[in-house]
């Protein structure tokens, strides 16, 4: 399985972005997709996750509200909208796929998950 993330760059606070995650070598319905980010000097931590049939999703609690996971099957993409961004949501953010489904204690664990992409940075100032 490979995973592609795309779609950082930098935008001001309050701003918006759209992140994608594709996956290839293997189809996406059969996985559930995370997604983490990293900030400078900091441990990477889970954002949110959704299960196969997109009803099981997760937030971290900074980011709900703010970030919507979804994803689209026929196109085996994972999207991530980040909407009113702040300075703290600046990081390096990577998508990672498990072939189990995870529960809310197990979602954000780096471990529950077995194919990782590269990151996209995502750069939030003005």
């Amino acid at each position: 399985v490979q995973l592609q993330a795309s779609g950082g760059g930098l935008v001001q606070p309050g701003g918006s972005l759209r992140l994608s995650c594709a996956v290839s070598g293997y189809t996406l319905s059969s996985v559930t997709i995370g997604w983490f980010c990293q900030a400078p000097g900091k441990e990477r931590e889970g954002v949110s996750y959704i299960g196969r049939n997109a009803v099981r999703t997760f937030y971290a609690s900074s980011m709900k509200g703010r970030f919507t996971i979804s994803r689209d099957n026929a196109k085996n993409t994972v999207y991530l909208q980040m909407n009113s961004l702040k300075a703290e949501d600046t990081a390096v953010y990577y998508c990672a796929a498990s072939r189990g489904n995870l529960i809310a204690s197990s979602w954000y664990h780096e471990r529950s998950f077995d194919y990782w992409g590269q990151g996209t940075l995502v750069t939030v100032s003005s």
